[in-house]
């Protein structure tokens, strides 16, 4: 490239006419000019034309608008991009930088992409359809691989080569916005590749491809456990000090490196202290994990439950615990799964004396393959090592626990021996550097800013919950900033409200997730934007709900509605519109209550509350006549305030339109 051998070459014949002299002068110089071009051609900027990853082989350009494409060349080097018969050229400016603008096209492909500088770059498979960025934490996050069991019909269809997938790698950075991704690829849906892919973002892609049929992106940038000011940038913090003070604070990267090394030094310190205190280990060949053990000593306790309520209490430390069970020759020596729920907080598993899984933490639900050949005819023995690592350890209720051989299920939940290993003070938690302020905005964000797309889908808002009284001027900002950073003053953005979490309480009580529904809700009045509600398909003990296709439903029917101007689709549930006082009754009126309203069940409205001057709320009475919703309570004649569905799982409010799309979740004593 350098044309460097032709050089070399005349240097080595020119040595003898030119002296010693001459040698030693040219070969200081050649070797100046030799450390230059050398680092010249490590830096890519500077070098050969060079693409940003996420513009690669099988992506998808956004149809119907002009497409910006982008990369790096040396300064002043000519870059032309060819696509079809459209040619277009520019010049890398004075930092290497380049970019042109495609016309729009229609839908369809595929289509090659020639990239010529001093180089050339050919992309294929390339198609123009719907790009929509998906973000948010864990339940944006969560892959189909953790839902499989539930959706297996799903997966096996999958097969969609026009809809593809794009991941962001889950990376922060406290410096500035990055120009670039570290890695990434497009790929299409298949029955294989659709395990990694979001669950809700993939249910979302399938509904738009089959009513449309044209081709899909999507872009996932999400990271669990993730809190909105994350993904905002450093200018729009500037209105949130707080946290904008707190993102510059980890650019100094020796704090950083020493809170990660406290980390790792002080869990690492902590397992060790519970591995040597734990007696199951105390006599070699007895260890508690072995087929068959002394259970003198050993108590009863029935699975599922938390400790709290029990004996063991707030034990904070290592339990451990063993189950037998009896297995028919029939069904002997076969490959099976164990089911365990999900277990606070991490686990080790052993059947007869085998070890056969562990998780780390508490939310993956817990599912272990056990070999051919490990099941015997009559007694096997289940054990279960759990380490809590606070103060809520145990099985987690209402979840299944089973040992499921071929279509055989055998119940695992009722009487277990248990005997505590060790007990310890809490580990301390950790500092999740990747979720403080402005980081992932700078390394997930701003690299994917040159990109076009239809829409934004957003899930999150669990992390923030404890502080909800700012979430709505929060993702107003997010929203307003995400535009900017796009360059789409219009850019659709549809977000999920939290679904319902927690137990269920008996009277009307204040909540802060119904604060952070109410702040999504109010969001609702910047232009251009849906929400789907989620109040119906949560889990009262998994923030992790399974229903994923239900939630990506949902977000489809609001984009059909709001993006691809589908008026006959009904796009969202009764959202709360207005009250009025007549007498004792207090009468509500909704907008999106397409087809009508409706008790779900067909019985009477559930989770209507009602207050008096006082403010104290008690259950009331609440029918539905011509669309709207009479509320009333035979002991407050002089009613004022209204709430529905308040509470942090508000189970089996039932108010909903004719379309089957439950109704958000709201207050009247806190309109303005």
């Amino acid at each position: 490239m350098f044309e460097m051998k032709p050089k070399i070459v005349w240097l080595q014949i020119s040595w003898p006419k030119f002296g010693y002299q001459l040698k030693s002068i040219l070969t200081k110089y050649f070797f100046i000019g030799f450390v230059l071009v050398s680092c010249d051609f490590l830096n890519p900027v500077h070098a050969e034309i060079r693409l940003p990853k996420l513009l690669s082989d099988g992506m998808v350009l956004q149809r119907e608008m002009p497409v910006v494409l982008w990369g790096w060349a040396s300064p002043g080097e000519k870059v032309q991009v060819v696509i079809s018969s459209e040619k277009v050229s520019t010049k890398a400016d004075q930092s290497g930088r380049w970019k042109v603008s495609l016309s729009a096209r229609k839908a369809g492909g595929p289509y090659k992409l020639v990239f010529r500088g001093s180089n050339e770059i050919v992309l294929q498979d390339v198609w123009f359809g719907d790009v929509w960025l998906c973000s948010g934490q864990s339940n944006m996050e969560l892959p189909m691989r953790r839902v499989s069991w539930v959706f297996p019909k799903e997966i096996e269809q999958a097969n969609y080569p026009e809809i593809r997938y794009f991941e962001v790698p889950k990376k922060y950075n406290f410096d500035k916005p990055q120009v670039d991704l570290p890695t990434g690829k497009w790929i299409s849906v298949n029955p294989q590749e659709v395990l990694n892919i979001s669950a809700v973002a993939f249910f979302f892609a399938t509904e738009i491809y089959k009513k449309y049929r044209i081709p899909i992106g999507i872009i996932n940038a999400s990271l669990g456990g993730s809190p909105i000011e994350a993904w905002l940038n450093e200018e729009d913090l500037k209105e949130f000090p707080k946290y904008l003070n707190e993102g510059i604070r980890f650019r100094d990267t020796a704090l950083v490196r020493t809170i990660q090394e406290n980390d790792r030094s002080r869990s690492a310190k902590w397992y060790a202290e519970l591995q040597r205190k734990d007696k199951a280990y105390a006599i070699p060949g007895k260890e508690w994990f072995r087929q068959s053990i002394d259970l003198n000593g050993w108590q009863k306790t029935i699975v599922p439950g938390y400790w709290n309520p029990t004996p063991l209490g707030k034990l904070c430390g290592v339990v451990w615990f063993r189950k037998e069970i009896q297995i028919p020759d029939s069904l002997a020596h076969r490959p099976a799964l164990l089911i365990l729920g999900r277990i606070v907080d991490a686990d080790s598993v052993f059947v007869n004396g085998k070890f056969v899984g562990t998780t780390s933490y508490q939310y993956p639900p817990r599912r272990y393959q056990i070999p051919e050949g490990l099941l015997s005819e009559g007694s096997n023995t289940i054990a279960v090592k759990i380490i809590s690592n606070s103060y809520n350890g145990g099985f987690v209720p209402d979840k299944p626990y089973h040992l499921v051989i071929g279509n055989t299920k055998f119940e695992l939940s009722g009487e277990w021996y248990y005997q505590v290993g060790c007990t310890s003070e809490p580990l301390s938690p950790q500092t999740f550097i990747q979720w403080k302020p402005m980081g992932l905005y700078n390394a997930m964000i701003a690299p994917l800013s040159n990109y076009r797309l239809k829409g934004v889908l957003w899930y999150q808002g669990e992390s923030n919950v404890e502080r909800a009284e700012e979430y709505e001027q929060l993702l107003t900002k997010l929203i307003d900033s995400w535009r900017t950073t796009f360059s789409q003053s219009q850019l659709p953005f549809i977000y999920v409200q939290l679904p319902n979490f927690l137990e269920s309480k008996n009277e009307p009580s204040e909540s802060k997730w119904a604060l952070l529904r109410e702040a999504q809700l109010k969001v609702l009045r910047v232009p251009n934007t849906a929400m789907a509600v989620t109040i119906d398909v949560g889990e009262w003990n998994d923030i992790h709900p399974l229903d994923k296709k239900t939630v990506g439903i949902r977000l489809a029917l609001a984009a059909r509605r709001l993006v691809y101007g589908d008026s006959s689709t009904t796009g969202s549930g009764p959202i709360f519109r207005s009250m009025e006082i007549i007498g004792n009754k207090v009468i509500l009126t909704f907008s999106h209550v397409d087809g009508g309203l409706v008790a779900k069940d067909g019985t009477e409205l559930r989770h209507f509350a009602i207050a008096g001057a006082d403010g104290k709320f008690v259950w009331a009475n609440a029918i539905i006549e011509n669309d709207r919703v009479v509320v009333w309570h035979e002991n407050i004649p002089h009613p004022v305030a209204v709430r529905y569905a308040w509470a942090d799982n508000p189970d089996g409010a039932n108010l909903y339109n004719r379309e089957g799309l439950p109704a958000s979740p709201f207050r009247t004593d806190s309109i303005k």
